[in-house]
């Protein structure tokens, strides 16, 4: 067995391009549930009752 087989692979293997993806992905899930939750929170409550949320779920859940 030579060397290079029996060593560890590096753990990680992250480039800036990755990164910066990776940070436009959160970004964009982000703004999703804020859009949501802004959304929700015009509803009335007939209209979340309709939907079987309450207003606390809002902020629970998105």
């Amino acid at each position: 067995m030579e060397f290079d087989q029996n060593r560890a692979a590096k753990p990680f293997n992250v480039t800036l391009p990755d990164m910066l993806r990776g940070l436009v992905r959160v970004v964009k899930r982000w703004h999703a549930k804020r859009q949501t939750r802004l959304l929700l929170a015009n509803l009335s409550d007939a209209q979340l009752r309709d939907i079987g949320l309450t207003r606390q779920d809002i902020d629970r859940q998105c």
